[in-house]
């Protein structure tokens, strides 16, 4: 599938080369997204800076971040999110068969009971924000600091623009993630007997 817009014609230009380097070396490969991304510079420059401090500092597990991603992703339908951050996530030592089990994280003993707390307030907040009850605020509580919460609402919040941006564009998946998703989908294929 062709991403709905091409990658801009700013992408060649000096200051957008070093941003697109930016984003490949930190995934690996160069993200589609970034190339559409690059239609608008400065959302791009501003957006990775966004993306580097929710993702990649404060006091939230790095782990339960890129959960809370695919679980999000994959709540609003977006392949290419929810591929990126799983490949992402086995990247950071998460097993497949934890990546695949993210919709169990209620009953399976893969999950601790903080992460399963964060967890039910990224998928009710991916349905819908003011599906998140009291009662899951109340959970989360337990385990994490003001801080904490505030950085699991903005990986939430993050992956909410993520999600739109990319499945509205239909953003073409590269090949790195595309093979981990297509194994993964095998694997719980084969687990489930389909």
């Amino acid at each position: 599938m062709m991403s709905r817009i091409p990658p801009s014609e700013h992408a060649d230009a000096p200051e957008m080369r070093q941003l697109l380097a930016q984003a490949e070396a930190s995934m690996g490969y160069l993200p589609n997204d970034v190339l559409s991304l690059s239609h608008w510079p400065e959302l791009l420059k501003n957006l990775g800076g966004l993306i580097k401090t929710i993702l990649e500092s404060g006091e939230v597990d790095p782990d339960l971040k890129r959960l809370i991603g695919i679980i999000s992703s994959r709540t609003q339908g977006c392949t290419y999110c929810s591929a990126h951050s799983s490949y992402a996530a086995n990247k950071l030592g998460i097993t497949a068969e934890k990546i695949a089990s993210v919709f169990e994280f209620e009953t399976s003993p893969l999950f601790s009971d903080a992460e399963r707390a964060a967890l039910r307030v990224a998928w009710h907040g991916a349905l819908q924000p003011n599906a998140v009850t009291d009662e899951d605020f109340a959970a989360l509580k337990l385990h994490f600091s003001e801080r904490q919460i505030a950085e699991i609402v903005a990986v939430l919040s993050l992956y909410g623009f993520l999600n739109r941006w990319n499945e509205t564009l239909q953003t073409e998946l590269e090949p790195l993630p595309a093979e981990f998703n297509a194994a993964l989908q095998q694997s719980s294929e084969q687990k489930s007997g389909t």
